[in-house]
């Protein structure tokens, strides 16, 4: 959630940072009104207050001089009743303020590249060499390996949810592991979480309210299935005040990632690339303010280090303004690339979310005796589901075979 006082303290440098991520200027005006009116409100109701408590301490003097406290009750009796006015006015402003904030987007780094959406991302870097083949490489769907059983996992659930068996099945969970230990060599400590939330958690990082339909909701319960540990670990430390000597929290865990894909009617209907339920080894990061910048900068070597390791290629992505998520200030993609399908496609996102997360979540740390907003980073290390992709259109053999990387080899056996 973006401050309410650098918003009424300055608001143009707010907006001119909104409009950059794409939100409306009538979004913008209407949010400066109702900012200007619940601070108007609450300038009044103090003054208000004030005056009550002026008038209060003369009842003393009355007394001891024995003057009639007709007129002097009277006006306090005004003053309370429009004291609790205003502050029933406030409330409700306050109550829609802040849910307008929730639906506002975190504002973007200066650095950021403007761009309308992902045809503007810029190219930092390409690390390591594409695969040369004899054959036509095929996509992962065409390949002859038995691996991915698309029928099975539709007749289980719906379309988009795909059963893995045999060495597709060992694979998945052999990176799974080997992801984790990648991580936790790279000092990230490791965390088995719940895969449900709660609203609060959702709303913590950013998932609640705007984007509630791409989540698939437990009926008669305040729990969704999550859509990334992002969520869970992240709000570990929901309403908690750190000392600042246990910064930075490294944080790791796998789960499954469960989302409708609410936006994606008609993108890859085929494959593994986007379904309703995947793997994913997830980094976490709770820093002070002063470190995030570094830490953001170690979460994108640790995530590209590791599809290296995997001799996978791959190129980092800088997002522009207007392909960056809801709760990013600052985003790097690593993209993989896929010789079937003959192009880069995302497989890890790493974010700097700054203070947003943290003002929603209400994650601080203690310095000099205050109380100070964390900054909270995120990114995928690595959609397991994709790497799985990456691996079968990397190394696959003429025959459909695929060829298992050599550091994967000792978590198979």
């Amino acid at each position: 959630m973006i401050d309410i006082k650098l918003l009424q303290k300055d608001f143009e440098s707010v907006a001119k940072a909104l409009v950059r991520k794409g939100l409306s200027s009538e979004s913008l005006n209407s949010l400066k009104e109702l900012s200007l009116k619940t601070k108007n409100t609450r300038q009044e109701m103090e003054e208000v207050t004030a005056k009550q408590n002026l008038l209060s301490k003369e009842f003393p003097r009355y007394k001891k001089e024995n003057l009639d406290l007709t007129q002097l009750q009277s006006e306090i009796n005004e003053l309370k009743a429009k004291k609790q006015e205003l502050e029933d006015e406030l409330n409700a402003l306050e109550e829609k303020l802040n849910g307008e904030l929730f639906a506002i987007p975190n504002m973007p780094d200066d650095s950021v590249p403007y761009g309308e959406d992902e045809d503007e991302n810029v190219v930092l870097e390409v690390i390591g060499k594409k695969p040369e083949f004899s054959f036509t490489p095929k996509e992962h769907w065409d390949l002859d390996c038995g691996w991915l059983d698309f029928e099975r996992g539709v007749k289980l659930a719906k379309s988009r949810f795909t059963a893995l068996k045999s060495d597709g099945a060992r694979l998945e969970r052999a990176l799974i592991n080997y992801m984790l230990d990648f991580n936790r060599q790279r000092g990230f400590n490791e965390w088995y979480v719940p895969f449900m939330a709660n609203s609060n958690a959702l709303k913590g990082t950013g998932q609640l309210p705007k984007f509630e339909e791409d989540l698939f909701k437990i009926e008669g319960e305040d729990l969704y299935l999550i859509p990334t540990a992002e969520v869970s670990l992240t709000n570990l430390y929901n309403d908690e005040i750190l000392s600042k000597s246990e910064l930075p929290l490294l944080l790791t865990s796998y789960t499954p990632c469960f989302r409708k894909e609410a936006g994606s009617a008609g993108r890859d209907t085929r494959g593994l690339i986007r379904q309703h339920q995947f793997d994913k080894v997830e980094m976490v990061a709770i820093t002070a303010q002063e470190d995030s910048d570094e830490v953001f900068q170690k979460m994108v070597q640790t995530a590209s280090d590791l599809l290296s390791s995997l001799g996978l290629c791959h190129q980092k992505v800088q997002l522009c303004t207007g392909d960056l998520g809801f709760s990013a200030a600052v985003t790097i993609d690593l993209e993989v690339w896929l010789p079937g399908q003959n192009k880069f496609r995302e497989i890890s996102s790493i974010s700097n979310t700054r203070d947003f997360q943290a003002r929603r979540a209400k994650i601080r740390y203690k310095e000099d005796k205050k109380n100070i907003l964390a900054h909270t980073l995120n990114g995928s290390s690595l959609a397991v589901g994709r790497t799985l992709v990456a691996i079968m259109e990397n190394y696959q053999n003429e025959d459909g075979s695929i060829t298992i990387p050599e550091v994967l080899k000792p978590y198979l056996r």
